[in-house]
């Protein structure tokens, strides 16, 4: 059974800096699409990042030039490095996975595994 879990979310001031990170156990090696998504309260979940089995990466227009996805296969990990955080950045950040190797959509109905989520606060 396949499992992710998110860490690394926390309060910070506008400005700042945080890494997420998303462990996978179970058959991650079945798992070759990665992205990260976000949700604050009363809207709907939406893509942040996305990284195919080749690399191929799609961001948000809202973060891009902020954030960076990245994977360390061996490690079994997918990161967010996200900067110059804005208050409009504050929600619940959900890791997701795909069995298929080229899920690069930010629309969640896409993606067939999640994690939990962690939470980002950024304050002003």
């Amino acid at each position: 059974q396949v499992q992710l879990v998110e860490s690394g979310g926390g309060s910070v001031q506008a400005g700042g800096s945080l890494r997420l990170s998303c462990v996978v156990s179970g058959y991650s090696d079945r798992l070759h699409s990665w992205g990260w998504f976000r949700q604050s309260p009363g809207k709907e979940r939406e893509g942040v990042a996305t990284i195919t089995k080749v690399g191929s990466i799609n961001y948000a227009d809202s973060v891009l030039g902020r954030f960076t996805i990245s994977k360390d296969i061996d490690e079994k990990t997918l990161y967010l490095h996200m900067y110059s955080l804005q208050r409009e950045d504050t929600a619940m950040y959900y890791c997701a996975a795909d069995p298929r190797p080229d899920i690069s959509s930010l629309l969640p109905g896409f993606w067939q595994y999640w994690g939990q989520g962690t939470q980002v606060a950024v304050s002003s």
